[in-house]
C-alpha cells in the first residue's frame, strides 16, 4: 500500500512540474509585434542592418520600415499614417510633429551629424572641383533633393545663399523626391553632379565626393527621433530607440559616415 501511494504521489509531482513548465513556456513566449518605423532615406543602409540585427534578439518583433524624405514622411505622419518610430534627417519635419503634439514625451533625442558634399559620376563626367564652379555654363544639369520636403534640398538652396548663387543654380536644377533618387541620379550620368549626404556618398561606388560644403554655409545637419504619441507599440518603440543609442550601434553608425550626437 505505501508502495502505491508512493508510486501516486511521484506521478502527481511530475505532473504538476509538467504543467509548470508548459506555463513557464507559455508566459516566455512574447506576442508578436509589428514595430512601423518611418526613416530618412539616408538611413537606409545603416537602419536596414540594425534591423536585422534587433530582430535577432527579439524574434516576435518584425520591424516595417518606411524610407522617404523626411518631409513626405512627416505629411503622412500628420495624415495618420501607421508609424511608431520616426527618424527625421533635420529639426523641422520633427518640430512640427512636436507642435502638433504627435510625439511620445521624452522619447526625443537627438541621434546623428552628417555633411552635405558635392559628387560627380567616378567615371568620366565633367572636371568639377568646387560648389561656385556650378555656375558654368557646360554644366548643365544639378541633381537637388527638392527643397519644399527634402531635407538635404533645403541645405542645399542654404550653401548656394550663402554663396550667391542660389539663382543661377535653379535654372539647372532637377530635383529628386528624396536623396537617394538624386544619388541614383548623379550614378546614371544623368546629372552632372549632385548634392546629397555624406554618408549616401560613402554607399555608392558609382561616385566621388569633389568638395564639402563648409559648416558655416548651412544650419547644423542633425537626426532627431522619436516615438509617436500614438503609437499601438509603444514600449517597443521605446527600446528600439534605446537599442539604436546603444554603444555597439554607435559604432556601425560611424562606419556609414554618421557622427554620433
Amino acid at each position: 500500500m505505501k508502495k502505491i501511494f508512493a508510486l501516486i504521489l511521484s506521478m502527481m509531482v511530475l505532473l504538476a512540474a509538467g504543467c509548470g513548465g508548459e506555463q513557464a513556456q507559455t508566459e516566455k513566449k512574447a506576442e508578436p509585434v509589428e514595430l512601423h518605423v518611418a526613416a530618412a532615406a539616408s538611413l537606409t543602409d545603416v537602419m536596414q542592418e540594425m534591423a536585422a540585427n534587433y530582430e535577432k534578439e527579439h524574434p516576435n518583433v518584425k520591424i516595417v520600415f518606411n524610407f522617404g524624405s523626411s518631409g513626405a514622411l512627416q505629411q503622412a505622419i500628420q495624415n495618420g499614417g501607421q508609424t511608431d518610430l520616426f527618424f527625421s534627417a533635420a529639426q523641422k519635419q520633427m518640430n512640427a510633429l512636436e507642435k502638433d503634439g504627435l510625439l511620445a514625451e521624452g522619447t526625443r533625442k537627438d541621434l546623428l551629424v552628417n555633411e552635405v558634399v558635392l559628387i560627380v559620376p567616378a567615371e568620366g563626367g565633367k572636371v568639377i572641383k568646387d560648389f561656385r564652379q556650378l555656375t558654368e555654363a557646360d554644366i548643365r544639369h544639378i541633381a537637388l533633393g527638392e527643397p519644399k520636403g527634402v531635407p538635404v534640398g533645403q541645405y542645399s538652396e542654404e550653401v548656394f545663399t550663402k554663396l550667391g548663387i542660389l539663382e543661377a543654380i535653379k535654372t539647372k536644377a532637377v530635383y529628386g523626391s528624396d536623396v537617394r533618387q538624386v544619388l541614383s541620379w548623379v550614378e546614371s550620368g544623368d546629372a552632372d553632379c549632385g548634392v546629397v549626404y555624406a554618408t549616401d556618398a560613402a554607399v555608392s561606388k558609382k561616385v566621388k565626393v569633389v568638395a564639402t560644403a563648409p559648416a558655416d554655409t548651412h544650419k547644423p545637419i542633425i537626426y532627431p527621433a522619436a516615438a509617436l504619441k500614438d503609437s499601438k507599440q509603444l514600449d517597443a518603440a521605446k527600446d528600439f530607440l534605446a537599442f539604436v543609442s546603444n554603444d555597439v550601434n554607435k559604432k556601425l553608425f560611424e562606419k556609414y559616415g554618421f557622427e554620433v550626437k
